[in-house]
């Protein structure tokens, strides 16, 4: 190599040193539910709503509130405004206003600190299309990016959690978000088996809603329904019956009643919400099954001493982790923070991008 060609090498790295700097470089998992924004060197810095408020007055579509504030308008908006969740099972559903939510997201957490385009880390479902990764890919760069990096999303939970992911050891993850619900088991810095299935806690809510609507004639909203699966003392249920106090709960509702249209609050027996959740429950520990079927006979034998960590916010969800275990024979463990995993995973992955974004990063 010359030294002119050695000169302007040397002056390349610098310069890259020099814009890391001045470049606030975050990671974001981008869920359905929730966007969470980890900053390098500083840690998770916003955890929002991924909801949009935008008016329909005039042809385009503009935007008047984003995160929090967007998703204390849901059910209360007039027909001037619409409230979209930009995000559907756990990829883009609305180019456009992921666009601007995530626009908005990455300029309220630099708040003019830095003023060179920072590189950023987005974790994917791992059932993720190769148009779905592009289009994140492409969100993230229309939105300001200097270089944006993808990373499936079980493995951002599995080193969230604190899984040893680099170990020839197997290890088990079940992330349930609200979008999508992932399963892999891990080795070596990778995924040696996955499955990707569209239920989560979106999905719960539907069924909680529908339930209600059908055995009581009550209309209630997303929210109440999320509040209502919180409630629950256990969703727990064998041939013998019920968690113990699940039969006794009653859980408060408020909707609008079918019949006379009028506001109605009314008490729901908190077995019937468990008995709308067995489909959406059962199809996440069919997944399981299926996975666990699927991994080599070593690995099979780590997880056996090692058992399975639960993440995301369908890990909150009482007595779900016993009803696994009972179903697989296998110890299960909830993380220490369920709903910051993927989100610190990711942040983990973003503070030495240099040595591993050719090994844990997905390929777009």
């Amino acid at each position: 190599m010359s030294d002119e060609s050695l000169a302007l090498v040397q002056g390349g790295v610098v310069f890259g040193k020099i814009i890391g700097l001045f470049s606030s470089d975050m990671a974001i998992d981008l869920g359905t539910a929730n966007t969470l924004i980890y900053v390098r060197g500083e840690g998770i810095v916003l955890n929002e709503p991924s909801v949009v408020a935008v008016s329909n007055k005039g042809v385009s579509k503009q935007v008047i509130a984003v995160g929090n504030e967007a998703k204390g308008m849901l059910g209360r908006t007039p027909s001037t405004i619409s409230v979209i969740r930009p995000m559907k099972d756990g990829v883009i559903a609305d180019f456009e206003i992921a666009e601007e939510m995530i626009k908005h997201f990455i300029q309220k957490v630099h708040n003019r600190r830095s003023f060179i385009s920072p590189r950023i880390v987005i974790c994917v479902p791992s059932g993720a299309t190769a148009v779905e990764k592009r289009a994140i890919n492409d969100a993230g760069l229309r939105a300001g990016a200097r270089n944006v990096y993808l990373i499936e999303e079980p493995m951002a939970a599995a080193i969230g959690a604190g899984l040893p992911v680099t170990d020839a050891s197997g290890s088990m993850v079940v992330d349930i978000g609200g979008g999508t619900t992932e399963i892999a088991l891990i080795s070596l810095g990778g995924i040696v088996s996955v499955s990707s299935i569209r239920v989560g806690g979106d999905k719960f809510d539907e069924t909680i809603v529908a339930s209600v609507k059908k055995e009581y004639g009550l209309f209630i909203g997303d929210i109440a329904a999320e509040e209502a699966k919180k409630a629950l003392v256990s969703v727990y249920y064998s041939e013998k019956g019920y968690d113990e106090g699940v039969e006794k709960q009653e859980i408060v509702m408020r909707g609008r009643d079918l019949i006379s249209g009028t506001p109605k609050e009314m008490s729901v027996k908190a077995t019937k919400i468990v008995d709308s959740l067995k489909e959406p429950l059962n199809s996440i520990i069919d997944s399981i099954k299926a996975t666990l079927e699927k991994s080599p006979p070593e690995l099979s034998s780590d997880i056996v001493r090692s058992g399975i960590m639960l993440t995301g916010g369908g890990a909150f969800i009482n007595g779900f982790d016993r009803l696994i275990s009972v179903a697989t024979g296998l110890e299960v463990n909830v993380a220490k923070d369920p709903l910051l995993c993927v989100a610190v995973g990711t942040g983990m992955v973003l503070e030495k991008l240099s040595e591993l974004k050719d090994s844990v990063l997905a390929a777009i």
